[in-house]
């Protein structure tokens, strides 16, 4: 049974098919969400991300990957969850993997140097109100799907997916520069 067929039976109510899907993508999610969150939380946000599953599978449209319609859930969930807990806990999963920090907390240099270094990458993407900006500013700041950027824009929504790879390209490149210079 595919994916399609199975999220219909959770829009019918059949817990059965959720565990399936659960079995199925919560491996591969859980590996993504420990990217963006402490270990900790994964289960709890995977758990926030079925359950919502299951509460809008009715609205699930198969012309779309059932994967990336759940990757988004869980994105909003790890956002949500990350909000919730306050400006240090974002800051704190905002962090490169990997930076030194103390038991409980990171260094808070360590913060305001990423900040820092993201504010000057962010910067490259020309002024405020320019395309990219407001990309950036709507998708990822803000976490709204491609369908309500391009919305708000005006534009089509190809043109926001397209403004949207320019811009994590720009920042890749912005933040992987050598300080006072560029490759």
């Amino acid at each position: 049974m595919d994916d399609d067929d199975l999220l219909a039976r959770v829009a019918a109510g059949d817990d059965t098919a959720l565990r399936e899907l659960f079995g199925r993508h919560a491996p591969w999610l859980a590996v993504r969400l420990r990217t963006v969150l402490p270990a900790a939380d994964v289960e709890d946000v995977l758990q926030e991300t079925f359950l919502a599953a299951w509460r809008g599978a009715h609205g699930y449209r198969p012309q779309g990957a059932c994967g990336g319609w759940l990757w988004g859930i869980a994105r909003r969930q790890a956002a949500l969850l990350l909000r919730r807990r306050g400006p240090a806990e974002q800051a704190r999963a905002a962090l490169p993997a990997g930076l030194p920090a103390g038991p409980d907390e990171p260094d808070p240099a360590d913060i305001a140097l990423a900040r820092a270094d993201l504010e000057v990458a962010v910067a490259t993407l020309g002024p405020d109100g320019s395309p990219e900006r407001e990309v950036w500013r709507l998708m990822y700041e803000q976490d709204r799907p491609v369908a309500e950027v391009a919305e708000l824009l005006g534009v089509p929504p190809g043109t926001v997916k397209s403004r949207a790879h320019r811009v994590r390209r720009l920042l890749r490149a912005a933040l992987r520069a050598p300080e006072g210079g560029t490759w």
